[in-house]
């Protein structure tokens, strides 16, 4: 795959990036680059290998999904100059 000058303006555009002729030319060889890249590591056999975390092995760790309010309410509030039964209190600034 690769892409024209055309698809790079309007990426650039998309992405709210100002390119001139040069730069996109440029930017035009550095995708068609990358993408062949890409190409290159699809053709590659991982037929029979394990996804992994890391290259040493390691077993991931897991924690229970459980939702809690964290008991931390107290400790949040600690240092705010006001505060009524763990909420903030802050002065009015819209009448």
């Amino acid at each position: 795959m690769s892409v024209d000058l055309k698809t790079v303006k309007r990426v650039a555009h998309l992405a709210r990036i100002a390119l001139n002729e040069e730069e996109a030319q440029r930017m035009m060889g550095e995708l068609n680059g990358i993408l062949g890249f890409v190409e290159q590591l699809s053709e590659v056999d991982v037929s029979g290998v394990e996804p992994m975390t890391s290259v040493t092995p390691m077993a991931m760790k897991k924690r229970q999904d459980v939702v809690n309010d964290g008991n931390k309410a107290d400790d949040i509030v600690a240092n705010a100059p006001e505060t009524d039964r763990n909420f903030f209190l802050v002065p009015k600034v819209v009448e």
